[in-house]
């Protein structure tokens, strides 16, 4: 088993209307799609940051951990997500698309 870390760096002021998209439309079709352990958006509070220094964009504002068997499992469902009818439906009604992500990001990681 594998899990999916998936940070996104969101434009921060358009991450009310990301939330809002989220809730309503992408969290339950994601739900019913995959193995989502959570999914977070940042609440404003501010980031620790210990030793070095982050870049220009700070820290992720959403992140969502995926459960996985295999990264096979992973390529081949993702895929099928991600190009289907119902995802571009839903992905239509996020305002400027993906014009909002200054950086998407997937880690995987096993379980210790």
């Amino acid at each position: 088993m594998l899990v999916e870390i998936r940070n996104y760096h969101y434009r921060p002021e358009a991450l009310e209307i990301y939330r809002q998209w989220a809730r309503e439309h992408a969290l339950p079709f994601l739900k019913q799609q995959f193995d989502l352990v959570g999914f977070w958006i940042d609440n404003g509070l501010p980031a620790e940051i210990l030793d070095t220094p982050l870049d220009h964009l700070g820290s992720a504002n959403v992140t969502w951990i995926l459960r996985w068997q295999d990264m096979e499992q992973r390529d081949k469902q993702m895929l099928q997500v991600f190009q289907s009818p119902e995802w571009e439906e839903i992905f239509a009604r996020l305002p400027d698309g993906f014009e909002n992500y200054l950086r998407r990001e997937a880690r995987f990681a096993e379980a210790l």
